[in-house]
């Protein structure tokens, strides 16, 4: 019998022919955390801002930022106790300044 020769090629010659990916790096994971709401707390804290505090129920809280963490909030509020809400019950927040401006704006209802 004669030696035969493989049909299939060597697994050395299909490394030169079709490089690995190595040459690229891989993307990075963004970041878990932005320090965005830190930032956002930080300044109202700070400033003492009056803020407004929609509740998922549709409750709304007057009062300013004292601290927060995780998942609280110290909200102090003028002729009311003090509260502490947890962050999964706040539905969304602004600053009580924007919500004179807007009722300042509202036009007259016409009848």
């Amino acid at each position: 019998m004669s030696d035969r020769k493989l049909i299939r090629p060597s697994m050395n010659e299909m490394m030169d022919k079709f490089p690995t990916r190595t040459t690229g790096r891989r993307k990075q994971v963004p970041a878990e955390q932005t320090n965005a709401e830190s930032f956002y707390y930080l300044k109202q804290m700070q400033n003492r801002t009056a803020m407004v505090v929609v509740l998922t129920d549709g409750t709304e809280l007057k009062g300013w930022i004292e601290w927060y963490d995780k998942n609280c909030l110290k909200l102090n509020r003028v002729d009311a106790p003090n509260l502490l809400l947890f962050k999964h019950t706040v539905k969304f927040m602004f600053k009580e300044e924007e919500l004179r401006s807007r009722r300042r704006r509202r036009p007259p209802a016409s009848r």
